[in-house]
């Protein structure tokens, strides 16, 4: 399985950022962390603080992967153009939120790009995109 992970806005200071919500790991230890724990799947990481590389991104993706997993940080409450991306392409598809959104400002509480999506995750830190990655192997078995 070919597998992409979105990751945006100021995720690329993860391990300096709130460790409190975002844990201590930096983004490249998490992506090395899913390839050790995913070996047989070709993953692919990345993480742009511009909106349209990502849409980009979404929009190539079914062309060239079986599954994305997308934490659009600070977007997920903002882009519609993002969401809409996400709505148009037909990969399985889950989103990821290191930090538990329930338990956020008021602002952080509603994900307008989750509802395109499979399903998403809120909490679990690097953990999230690991569960990712074994539900998107879990709804692609079943087809």
């Amino acid at each position: 399985m070919k597998i992409v992970v979105i990751n945006g806005p100021n995720l690329n200071l993860l391990g300096k950022r709130d460790k409190s919500h975002y844990g201590v790991l930096t983004l490249d230890e998490i992506e090395k962390g899913l390839k050790k724990e995913f070996a047989g799947h070709k993953i692919e990481f990345l993480q742009s603080n511009h909106e349209g590389e990502i849409i980009d991104t979404i929009q190539a993706a079914p062309g060239y992967f079986d599954a994305l997993v997308i934490n659009p940080g600070g977007y997920s409450h903002t882009s519609v153009a993002i969401r809409d991306a996400l709505a148009e392409c037909k990969l399985p598809k889950i989103e990821v939120h290191l930090s538990n959104l329930a338990e956020r400002e008021d602002f952080r509480k509603n994900s307008i790009t989750a509802a395109v999506c499979d399903g998403y995750i809120s909490g679990f830190r690097n953990l999230g995109y690991h569960a990712a990655i074994y539900l998107l192997e879990k709804i692609i078995a079943e087809g």
